[in-house]
């Protein structure tokens, strides 16, 4: 009895103070929250993206690239000083991160993505992310996609059924690195989107950010929540 009540005390224990099986960071703005995981599939993505967060870069940068039925895209440094319609996506921090395709990471609504240039190596911004909105796809068009944008490159069955019910931008898959997907308050998003912008995709208010990185608690009663298992990315 005394043994059973010791190996159940060790995992206890063990549970309570887990590593957690993922990295999340939490997105404010005043049209609502997000929480997002970042993938262990991108693991350059993910540490700088931790870097930034931890260093209190992001807060007080914009969301200054709002387009309904796309992507919301913020992350430009020189957003935290902008004027009133300045003209923002330049921006950067003198260094790019590796680009990181897994053919399974794709841009559902909700996912977190990398912008960049036109560099060859499709490296990404040190940055400027984007959440995807995106729109509900048919089968037609969804073929109208392969031929054409992803010059015949399949999607997968399992994708195209998401983007058929959730929704998404299936046209940048292999493109830009997807590195995150939002597990809690997606309708910040559509909140974002809906807002007013001006010429250049800019909201006419600001929509101002602050990312914060969860603690390792939060971060394991959030999986317990969400049911995590093992196999997860």
């Amino acid at each position: 009895m005394k043994q059973y009540l010791s190996f159940l005390l060790l995992l206890i224990t063990f549970t309570a103070f887990a590593k957690p099986k993922h990295s999340y960071v939490r997105v404010k703005t005043d049209k609502g929250e997000c929480v997002i995981m970042l993938y262990n599939q991108t693991p350059k993505h993910r540490d700088n993206f931790l870097k930034l967060a931890n260093e209190g870069f992001y807060n007080g940068t914009l969301f200054h690239r709002v387009i309904k039925d796309f992507m919301i895209q913020g992350g430009d440094p020189d957003s935290k000083t902008a004027k009133a319609g300045q003209q923002l996506g330049a921006g950067d921090l003198g260094y790019r991160v590796d680009a990181e395709f897994c053919d399974n990471l794709f841009h559902k609504k909700g996912a977190l993505a990398a912008a960049r240039d036109n560099n060859p190596e499709k490296a990404s911004s040190a940055s400027q992310f984007y959440l995807v909105q995106g729109k509900k796809y048919t089968d037609e068009e969804l073929d109208n996609i392969e031929t054409g944008r992803l010059k015949g490159s399949k999607i997968p069955a399992y994708q195209r059924e998401v983007y058929k019910t959730l929704g998404g931008v299936p046209f940048l898959d292999q493109n830009y690195t997807v590195y995150g997907e939002i597990v809690k308050g997606l309708d910040m998003v559509d909140s974002i989107t809906a807002v007013q912008t001006a010429p250049g995709d800019r909201p006419v208010e600001d929509v101002k950010m602050e990312i914060s990185v969860l603690k390792k608690s939060e971060a394991r009663k959030l999986e317990k929540e969400l049911g995590l298992k093992n196999n997860m990315l």
